[in-house]
């Protein structure tokens, strides 16, 4: 899962994203207004993190940035203790949940995962297509009832593939989902290709299906038509 952390606190920040990446999340980080809107132009995230005060603007009027870029992105807005009015016009604007300051990085890390479920797990903490089933709290992957060991960006790329499932995949978006947005000034995207090999060999040994196919010249679907 892609995480942006918007938040002006460097402290604060750095204590967010180490934590959540010891939890086996990929997180990008935002310290002003204007950082936050350079990389929702030009990412997208499973899970954003919004700090409603920020250095070059208010992060309020962010929330329409991200839903206008980023619809599919879960949105949890970070406030002041005593800020019940922008707790409440954030969830207006389309925030899915908030949590005030301070707080506990477990509370913070289990926000995050029920935001998760609720916005592309279907509320449920098992993805399930056909005989493959990921278990997204405990990161465990089966197949046919018998459980795989994948690295983790084996994992991160079949999680990926199965939440987005009949879609036209790019080597790209695969890069910067599971890589981070830095790679995407990578030279080429052929480290890609080892992974889904590795992949699709540890499914098969399972006697799971090649559900990944590579679409020519553009990228791959993960699809059983």
């Amino acid at each position: 899962m892609k995480i942006l952390i918007i938040e002006d606190e460097q402290e604060l920040l750095a204590t967010m994203k180490n934590y959540l990446e010891s939890e086996g999340f990929l997180c990008e980080t935002a310290l002003s207004y204007f950082e936050a809107e350079d990389s929702l132009s030009a990412y997208n995230y499973d899970i954003i993190v919004l700090d409603l005060t920020l250095p070059g603007g208010n992060g309020l009027d962010l929330i329409k940035i991200i839903r206008d870029r980023n619809k599919q992105a879960g949105l949890l807005i970070v406030s002041a203790k005593n800020s019940l009015d922008d707790k409440i016009k954030g969830l207006d604007m389309g925030a899915d949940d908030y949590i005030s300051k301070p707080f506990h990085l477990a509370e913070l890390n289990s926000r995050i995962k029920s935001l998760a479920r609720r916005r592309h797990f279907d509320g449920t903490n098992e993805l399930l297509f056909n005989e493959i089933k990921i278990n997204v709290d405990s990161n465990e992957v089966s197949v046919n009832g018998e459980k795989i060991d994948l690295t983790r960006k084996e994992y991160e790329i079949l999680l990926y593939f199965m939440v987005n499932r009949d879609k036209l995949i790019t080597r790209e978006s695969i890069a910067e989902h599971v890589w981070g947005n830095d790679i995407s000034y990578a030279d080429n995207f052929d480290f890609i290709y080892s992974h889904i090999k590795n992949l699709r060999k540890k499914i098969g040994q399972k006697h799971g299906r090649n559900y990944l196919h590579n679409i020519y010249g553009m990228g791959y679907k993960f699809s059983d038509r």
